[in-house]
């Protein structure tokens, strides 16, 4: 299976930067002509964003115009101008930018050498990719070079190494659809390695009746090639056969043909054809001649070994700004302990020379002191003298206050009892005259018995009581006016009654009508003022 190059990174354009985002179009246009194979299309393009580029200084769109240019020359099977192309941008990316940019032609060149079979090379490379894209905790990067990983690991027979660097690709990316397709089908090169065929049949069967751009990095013919294997692996010559042809028939490029061929000589071999298997033995000299003239060997070498040098002076320029930056940092602290220690010095020096005026200042200071707590000591006793008198005044006029409200109470209870027995002595005197038959013939007596009556009824003191009353206990009414805003005028005397702890036979006297009257007139304010039956009447007055 091929290796995944990185084609391009985001492109940052602002809005204000006409010329950038020229810059950034043709590169995104010259990108899409690539992947469609549309080769020249997209070298005019990306030359054309590299001119500009390098006009104005514009060393990110630079960078990936020429990696591009190069990726484009990789495509083509010219090795030699790809790798050149990918020197430059690896130079731009050291000079100019960071090693974000640094990674991908990392990749790229890695991608070169895998192709020379240099796993060697290819593997560190790769590796090196793989650690910057870990350091920028790149999920899409970093499962990239691991299947990159993966596949040198295959070409090197190791699918258990292989293996690993697949299952962490996978999952990071999901949301890449054909670069997830590449870990699947690395995944099934490991199982067909590891003997597991028909595992390896299944899944690369699934993924090309699945997968919806098969032309996308040869992903069709690496399937078709997995599953020609496995049929013979089984010994099954003439599945092999047949799909082997079906990958001839697709017009793969030469390096495709090659191992096709390859396939087909042992699939001829295992079928004991053995003069087939010498045709096809021919026809891969063939390819392989034609596919080593269209590589620049030479130009490949020697950008090679110009880019193994460049990268020699990085290290060594790293190393070098590593020292630098070890012997900045040493003589900075070295000169940061000369201050410290002058500063130490100074300073023990200004303290023994104003030590014995602080020792003064203290002990003037203490005495100070001293005497200022010993005032704010006598200032804070006689406050609290002062507190408490004024605490004692308080509680002797709230006493005062109280013992004043229940002595008026109290006159008020008695006034109210003397009332309410003056009334009731008066009706029971009326009362026994109305019986006397002398009395009811005698009509100028009833005259004056009938006033009496009315005069109970009418009488001003009541008034004056409840006058007396208010003044007496005003926060009560107030309170039960606030909680109880549908109390009438009556209710609201028939309550102080209650309040003033006075019996039903008593309040029935003073209202003059009937104890069970009374009661039913109780019963009817409760029910009003919507109290549950377990609360008594006048436990509910006192807690107001």
């Amino acid at each position: 299976m091929s290796l995944a190059l990185l084609f391009c990174v985001l492109f940052s354009s602002p809005a204000w930067a006409t010329t950038i985002s020229r810059c950034d179009s043709l590169i995104r246009v010259g990108i899409a002509a690539m992947n469609k194979n549309e080769h020249v299309k997209s070298l005019e393009l990306l030359t054309q964003a590299r001119v500009i580029a390098e006009k104005q200084h514009l060393y990110k769109q630079e960078f990936l115009a020429i990696n591009n240019i190069g990726a484009n020359y990789y495509l083509l099977l010219e090795y030699g101008e790809a790798l050149n192309y990918y020197l430059e941008a690896y130079t731009i990316a050291l000079k100019q930018l960071d090693s974000k940019y640094e990674m991908i032609v990392l990749n790229n060149i890695a991608i070169l050498y895998s192709k020379e079979k240099n796993f060697d090379k290819s593997n560190e490379y790769f590796h090196k990719a793989y650690a910057i894209a870990k350091e920028y905790k790149d999920p899409v990067k970093i499962g990239l070079y691991a299947m990159n990983l993966g596949n040198v690991a295959n070409e090197t027979n190791n699918p258990k190494l292989a293996r690993v660097y697949f299952k962490e690709a996978k999952p990071l990316l999901k949301l890449q659809p054909e670069l997830y397709v590449s870990a699947q089908i690395g995944l099934a090169e490991c199982d067909l390695s590891e003997g597991y065929t028909l595992k390896a049949r299944a899944s690369a069967e699934n993924l090309f009746r699945t997968t919806k751009d098969l032309t996308f990095s040869d992903i069709g013919t690496s399937l078709l090639v997995i599953i020609s294997k496995s049929y013979l692996k089984e010994g099954n010559t003439a599945m092999a056969s047949f799909y082997a042809n079906k990958i001839l028939a697709m017009k793969p490029n030469q390096e495709t043909k090659i191992t096709v061929f390859q396939l087909l000589s042992d699939i001829s071999y295992a079928h004991k054809s053995f003069d087939l298997a010498i045709h096809y033995k021919d026809s891969i000299i063939k390819a392989s001649a034609e596919f080593n003239k269209i590589k620049n060997g030479r130009l490949y070498e020697n950008s090679r070994v110009k880019f193994e040098i460049e990268n020699f002076k990085n290290e060594i320029a790293l190393n070098d700004s590593k020292l630098a930056s070890e012997r900045k940092i040493f003589y900075s602290v070295i000169g940061v302990i000369i201050v410290i220690v002058i500063f130490i010095v100074w300073t023990l020096r200004n303290l023994s020379i104003k030590h014995k005026q602080k020792k003064l200042i203290a002990e003037r200071n203490e005495q100070i002191l001293v005497l200022e707590l010993e005032k704010e000591k006598n200032e804070l006793l006689l406050m609290e003298k002062q507190l408490n008198e004024n605490q004692a005044f308080s509680l002797l006029e709230q006493e005062r206050l109280k013992n004043e409200v229940e002595s008026r109470n109290r006159k008020l209870s008695a006034k109210a009892l003397y009332l309410s027995g003056r009334n009731q002595m008066i009706e029971e005197v009326l009362s026994e005259l109305s019986e006397l038959p002398q009395v009811s013939k005698d009509m100028s007596l009833v005259s004056h018995i009938d006033t009496l009556k009315n005069h109970l009824k009418t009488d001003n003191e009541w008034d004056s009581f409840i006058t007396h009353f208010e003044e007496v206990n005003q926060r009560f009414l107030i309170s039960l006016k606030t909680k109880h805003p549908n109390l009438t005028a009556n209710d609201i005397r028939f309550l102080s009654y209650i309040y003033m702890n006075l019996s039903t036979k008593e309040i029935a006297s003073m209202l003059n009508i009937a104890p069970e009257s009374c009661r039913k007139r109780k019963e009817r304010i409760s029910a009003k003022m919507a109290l549950p039956e377990d609360i008594n009447l006048y436990d509910y007055l006192a807690s107001l």
